[in-house]
């Protein structure tokens, strides 16, 4: 039997993504809060940052989430001026497709 569509995160709101640097992730809550998509990252030297993996659970997949935790995690990159390694296939392609120059210019190989 097919799961009924989980609602959006706030119905007709925007997403709105927290960043808990303690843990080092981003996050979007999900019907209340037990339910979150995440974006994990890591240092991994003085002034980079790993990038390393975004899950979105599968009843909230397709929704524009995952962007809007990228779009977040390099946001922040290029504000506190660090370096990113992309280890999330994820974040490579949203990068392919928005080869923003403030983002290209803080990736490492």
């Amino acid at each position: 039997m097919a799961q009924p569509a989980a609602p959006a995160p706030e119905p007709g709101g925007p997403i709105r993504v927290e960043h808990d640097r303690r843990r080092r992730q981003f996050s979007v809550r999900l019907n209340g809060c037990h339910d979150r998509a995440v974006l994990l990252y890591e240092y991994v030297g003085k002034r980079i940052v790993d990038l390393q993996h975004t899950e979105v659970p599968d009843a909230y997949r397709g929704r524009g989430i995952a962007k809007h935790l990228a779009k977040a995690a390099l946001d922040f990159v290029v504000e506190e001026n660090l370096k990113a390694h992309l280890t999330c296939w994820y974040i490579q392609k949203y990068v392919k497709e928005n080869p923003l120059p403030q983002y290209l210019e803080r990736l490492q190989p």
